[in-house]
């Protein structure tokens, strides 16, 4: 992390996440303009008569497409996760362990300043948990019932605090957003072989198609878009879980500035660690989202070039040990360490 206090992270993650999202829009736009002018450059050269492709239809169509999925996957993305792992929402407590999770989610909805976010559990036995919501108004927390079973008090409310920074920080903001574009961005990239197919038939149809003017024109466009239609889903997924694992380092500093006691966060992710199997009820998509990488993969544990580009959190050691500094310095200053 860099020496800059916690404050001016959040503000540097804010900026990067919209610089990121405008990305996506951006390339989006690519995909579908940059079909059109290939299909130009092969038609406008042709004979008398024929098909000449003036009107960007691919990039309106493909741009248009792609935000109105997003803002579908938007709006109903959270719901849908929640619906994918088979969480219930906790409305009555029924369990002193119950009742324990809302007095936990209560507490750290004040000592964040957010609204009480509401309460889902999921039907499994391994220690996890995840945040999502579209706003700090519109937020959802959920944990499995292992995660209850497992964690003492403190160690719950450091839980909590540590997805309660994730709606703060707006990271459950973003990263469902990010979802939703990375699944738009794979269906276009589907999408535009068939729409290739299309514009090389059209260009045998006019004859001479790009002809000798702007013939090698045509060449490099065509080989940069097949490359950025090739690449684009495992560059857009490898960017999402970048900008998941940065976040986890940002919300374990906030979940002990809430809390006060980042020993307890340290206690808890050696629990959920130490766990025997991966989290079944949630799935793939949703692993970024969780505390612990769900899916119990190995890479995750490690660092290095491969883990940097492949895991969904940082390694677990990595997150303890920065805790565990934390606590030391607060146990023998009061104080917690602003530069993280």
């Amino acid at each position: 992390m860099s020496a800059t206090n916690l404050f001016e992270q959040q503000r540097h993650n804010r900026r990067r996440s919209t610089l990121l999202v405008a990305l996506f829009v951006l390339f989006f736009a690519w995909i579908g303009f940059g079909a059109d002018l290939i299909f130009y450059l092969q038609t406008v050269n042709g004979d008398p008569g024929a098909y000449v492709h003036r009107i960007p239809l691919a990039g309106l169509a493909s741009t248009a497409l792609a935000l109105g999925m997003a803002w579908f996957s938007w709006r109903r993305g959270p719901k849908q996760i929640l619906w994918a792992s088979g969480a219930w929402e906790l409305v009555e407590p029924s369990r002193p362990e119950e009742q324990q999770l809302v007095n936990v989610v209560e507490e750290m909805a004040i000592a964040s300043g957010l609204p009480r976010p509401s309460i889902w559990i999921v039907r499994d036995d391994d220690p996890n948990a995840f945040a999502t919501g579209t706003s700090e108004r519109d937020a959802h927390v959920a944990v499995t019932e292992g995660l209850l079973a497992a964690l003492s008090r403190d160690q719950l409310q450091a839980v909590i605090a540590h997805e309660m920074s994730h709606i703060r920080n707006h990271d459950v903001k973003l990263m469902t957003l990010l979802a939703a574009l990375v699944g738009v961005l794979a269906l276009i990239s589907e999408g535009t072989w068939r729409t290739m197919r299309f514009g090389a038939r059209a260009g045998g149809r006019g004859g001479r198609g790009g002809g000798k003017k702007g013939g090698g024109l045509v060449l490099v466009l065509i080989v940069v878009w097949l490359i950025s239609v090739l690449l684009a889903p495992l560059i857009s997924r490898i960017l999402a879980l970048a900008v998941s694992r940065k976040r986890e380092y940002l919300a374990d500093a906030t979940a002990a500035q809430f809390t006060r006691n980042p020993g307890a966060l340290a206690e808890a992710l050696e629990k959920i660690e130490h766990a025997a199997g991966a989290t079944k009820a949630i799935k793939r998509g949703s692993a970024h989202l969780c505390i612990a990488d769900p899916l119990g993969r190995r890479v995750s544990q490690r660092q290095g070039r491969v883990a940097d580009l492949l895991a969904t959190h940082p390694p677990m050691a990595v997150r303890i040990a920065r805790l565990r500094r934390m606590a030391y310095q607060f146990e023998h200053t009061g104080v917690l360490p602003e530069d993280l």
